[in-house]
């Protein structure tokens, strides 16, 4: 499901807060903030895309800085810890 970026339109008609809002592709797009009612548009934005220069972002040492773990799949099922706290490994049946 699509990420879509909204904006509140001001009384002078430029942009005000943005806000993002998960949705299906056959959603109709906003037409106000789904908390305040105040009228919105579609922002254009540009995508987000992944680059293989992102790779440092996923590293162990950066994972652990910021507080996560990540787990690699080992066999059906097992999965064994590469980076940060918890346990060595998990297994589907634990």
């Amino acid at each position: 499901m699509p990420t879509y970026v909204y904006e509140v339109i001001m009384p002078n008609g430029e942009a005000g807060e943005r806000f993002e809002v998960f949705q299906p592709l056959s959603d109709p797009a906003l037409e106000k903030h789904p908390e305040t009612g105040a009228p919105v548009r579609r922002a254009i934005v540009l995508p987000q895309v992944q680059t293989t220069s992102d790779k440092g972002r996923y590293s162990k040492s950066n994972l652990e800085r910021l507080g996560f773990s990540r787990f690699e799949k080992r066999g059906d099922g097992h999965y064994e810890k590469t980076a940060g706290q918890g346990p060595d490994a998990i297994s589907a049946g634990d």
